[in-house]
């Protein structure tokens, strides 16, 4: 049999109509039409970027609230005036992005590693530039006591920020794990900012920044673990359900 033959031959096949019993296709619209329920349209971009910011600031002024306002309260009129608002915009951006990262087909203006080294290397730059003492007293305890504090409160800041894009749906979910945990680590530095009032340059530059990247590792592996974990069930009932 030549090439034009089997050509044919399949174009002969593929034209034979393939009769369904109207009471099968009358099964399957009814069984869909039962699970069909309207859904509510998810609100703009910018609005979900605004809660996510404003769920990250009440989680830093609330854990600052707690602990003290030492930091703030020593900060002069510059440092107050530089950092925060550059902390403002780092987290409007890692708050779109994840909304970009929970929503399909939107368009991505960062990588989640660029997005992770962006706001490290603008962190650091600030904290360089506006805090000058160069001691290093109690460097590693104080600095652990930092990390631990910061990464702690990033923790509630990951999980409110994810309750409220819960109806999202991340296509890649180890990525939009690291953009929530880059975000929530930012919401750690503002804790770390507005309570400690330790403004030795090594110990922002290290501890205080430090929290991010942790923060974003840690919402990256726990995406990656969760998706094992579900493919992992998935291909359990798949082997449990016997096959037709």
């Amino acid at each position: 049999m030549i090439d034009r033959e089997i050509d044919e031959t399949l174009k002969r096949v593929s034209q034979t109509p393939h009769a369904v019993e109207p009471v099968l296709l009358g099964s399957i619209a009814d069984s869909v039409k039962a699970t069909l329920q309207p859904v509510r349209c998810l609100p703009p971009t910018w609005i979900l970027a605004c809660g996510l910011a404003l769920l990250c600031a009440a989680v830093a002024v609330a854990g600052a609230a707690r602990a003290g306002f030492y930091g703030v309260e020593k900060m002069n009129s510059l440092q107050l005036m530089l950092f925060f608002p550059v902390l403002t915009i780092l987290i409007a951006v890692a708050a779109t992005e994840f909304v970009n990262a929970m929503i399909p087909g939107s368009l991505r203006k960062l990588s989640p590693s660029a997005l992770l080294a962006t706001n490290c290397a603008v962190l650091v730059g600030v904290l360089g530039l506006l805090f000058r003492d160069y001691r290093t007293e109690h460097f590693l305890s104080a600095g652990i006591i930092c990390l631990l504090t910061g990464f702690l409160h990033a923790i509630p800041a990951g999980l409110l920020c994810w309750l409220m894009l819960r109806r999202g749906f991340a296509v890649n979910s180890v990525s939009a794990g690291l953009v929530a945990g880059t975000l929530a680590g930012l919401a750690g530095v503002g804790v770390l900012e507005l309570h400690c009032a330790n403004f030795e340059a090594a110990h922002l530059l290290v501890w205080h920044t430090a929290v991010v990247p942790v923060s974003g590792a840690a919402g990256a592996v726990l995406a990656w673990a969760l998706r094992w974990q579900g493919g992992r069930i998935a291909e359990a009932s798949a082997q449990r359900t016997p096959m037709s």
